[in-house]
């Protein structure tokens, strides 16, 4: 199925994607000195939006990099580009660079180069994916990964080796792992269901992205009552648990049914991944 051109924003501009172009000297290109945002869109609304720009501009801080624009102007965009391109449910991907400074220079170009700001939409769903539905069987794959992934930035070369290392062993995604313990997965964050109930996921630090969806769902799950444990956990825990299921602003929750070809549990998802991913939808299509 061929997709649908749609209209691209970049450095101010409005353009069909097939005109939306930055500099061959640009530093994202040159060196991934950017970063990013992706934010979920559900019926044609922004989802979790002010702690996705709170989150680039603590990555454009920890780089040192300008943010042109404040948070109202850029939810401007983002609805702009919603109505341009009539987007119902999918996303908005937003990426920032340290600009062109016209020459491939590995220091910090002059403060009078201009940052490059890009934004496009993607049509996805999200709500009813079938992977929600019935689970996903996912791999374990080394961390090789630099040391700094609480910031979102452009460099995902070794989650694209992890997801097509997961895809060549007919897995769905892959989970990262450091010397026994997980981390979180290619694209997301990773939560276990321990056999008494309580709900598990690393702590916030260098080793993992401070996840949008990560942060509704803990607030959600205190909320009904769930007891939460922010600490890492091995493998052999999360073979061992009652669920276990990732999260991220476009797949919100996945349950996970298989780690290495194991069951967990009885190989279905979980209640109670099938209950927060619930309630995060009704709070979720209730944003505007």
């Amino acid at each position: 199925m061929e997709r649908k051109s749609m209209i691209a924003y970049v450095n101010g501009e409005f353009l069909p994607e097939n005109q939306a172009t930055v500099s061959i000297f640009d530093r994202g290109f040159l060196f991934a000195d950017g970063v990013y945002e992706v934010t979920a869109v559900i019926n044609g609304q922004l989802i979790d939006f002010e702690h996705h720009i709170a989150r680039l501009q603590r990555s454009c801080h920890e780089l040192e990099l300008t943010l042109p624009y404040g948070e109202a102007e850029l939810k401007q965009i983002h609805h702009q580009l919603i109505e341009k391109n009539n987007l119902h449910e999918g996303l908005i991907y937003l990426q920032l660079t340290r600009g062109n400074a016209m020459t491939r220079n590995f220091l910090y170009p002059d403060k009078d180069v201009k940052p490059t700001l890009v934004l496009f939409s993607q049509e996805s769903s999200i709500v009813d994916h079938p992977k929600a539905k019935f689970g996903i069987e996912v791999v374990t794959f080394d961390d090789i990964r630099w040391q700094r992934c609480d910031i979102k930035t452009v460099a995902l070369l070794a989650a694209s080796m992890a997801k097509e290392y997961a895809h060549k062993h007919g897995a769905d995604d892959a989970l990262f792992t450091k010397d026994g313990y997980i981390n979180e997965g290619s694209s997301s964050n990773c939560f276990i269901v321990t056999q008494d109930d309580k709900l598990q996921t690393r702590e916030l630090n260098n080793k993992i992205l401070p996840g949008i969806t990560r942060r509704a769902i803990l607030t959600l799950a205190q909320e009904k009552g769930l007891e939460v444990i922010e600490k890492a956990f091995r493998l052999e825990d999360a073979l061992n648990a009652k669920e276990v299921f990732i999260t991220s602003a476009t797949t919100l929750i996945w349950p996970v049914i298989k780690i290495n070809g194991q069951n967990i549990s009885d190989g279905k998802p979980g209640n109670i991944a099938v209950r927060l991913r619930e309630i995060y939808l009704q709070k979720a299509k209730s944003q505007k």
